[in-house]
């Protein structure tokens, strides 16, 4: 398979997480600590593994924090950019403030409050080839909480956002980490906001599909973890700790 070769990682990181209650009103989200570490710490960590050196993290709740955190701790390899979201407007238009930073480069994207083992962050580039996107996914009881992914053999054929609880005939659910080529930022313009309100990148994703775009995907079978509740907190450090 060849390979194709990625530089560059975008990280949102913009929200408070009111799902946390008290625990994000004087820190932001991405630096609530996992076995001593902000989790964001951990998540570039994982994507400095597959040798990416270019990250962008979009922020906005209490950046400044953020900022200072990293200006004191500076990972390993990679070089930090940062981004501001204006408007707290859904997961879409926080994507597009990529779009100066990535150019036409392909990139990785997640979330800073993901933890996942690392590897598959590797094996979202190795299945990128010929592929618009490459979705991470999840085996699920029921994915209603967040997308439900429908596959015909390695091609994603369906997203469907938040759908109703116990609709889905598919087990797998999106994992929030993607592999995208510069063209996602083109559906990110003209995507109409959701029911909900939000700009949502699934349906970007959605219109690669009615385009007749190929998407592959890949499976998440070791950890992974989207931190969203304090309860959520305690699984990712046992998590991380017996990776």
């Amino acid at each position: 398979m060849k390979s194709v070769g990625v530089n560059k990682a975008v990280i949102l990181a913009a929200g408070r997480g009111t799902r946390m209650k008290d625990l994000t009103v004087e820190c932001p989200k991405p630096l609530l600590p996992l076995n001593g570490r902000p989790m964001l710490a951990h998540v570039i960590e994982a994507i400095e593994s597959t040798g990416i050196t270019e990250i962008l993290l979009i922020v906005r709740y209490k950046a400044e924090m953020i900022k200072d955190f990293f200006r004191d701790h500076p990972p390993a390899q990679a070089c930090l950019t940062y981004k501001h979201q204006p408007a707290q407007d859904g997961t879409g238009s926080a994507t597009l403030q990529a779009r100066e930073f990535i150019g036409d480069e392909p990139f990785l994207l997640t979330f800073g409050d993901i933890i996942v083992e690392p590897s598959i962050y590797s094996r979202l580039i190795e299945f990128a080839e010929d592929a618009a996107a490459v979705l991470a996914l999840k085996s699920m009881d029921d994915p209603y909480r967040g997308a439900a992914v429908y596959v015909e053999g390695r091609r994603v054929t369906r997203i469907i956002e938040k759908p109703p609880r116990g609709a889905s005939t598919t087990p797998w659910g999106n994992a929030g980490i993607y592999f995208f080529r510069s063209s996602i930022f083109t559906e990110l313009e003209r995507i109409p906001l959701s029911p909900r309100g939000e700009y949502e990148l699934t349906d970007a994703i959605d219109q690669l599909l009615a385009a007749g775009q190929t998407l592959h995907w890949v499976e998440i079978r070791g950890h992974w973890r989207d931190v969203g509740r304090p309860e959520d907190l305690t699984a990712a450090e046992h998590a991380l700790t017996g990776r």
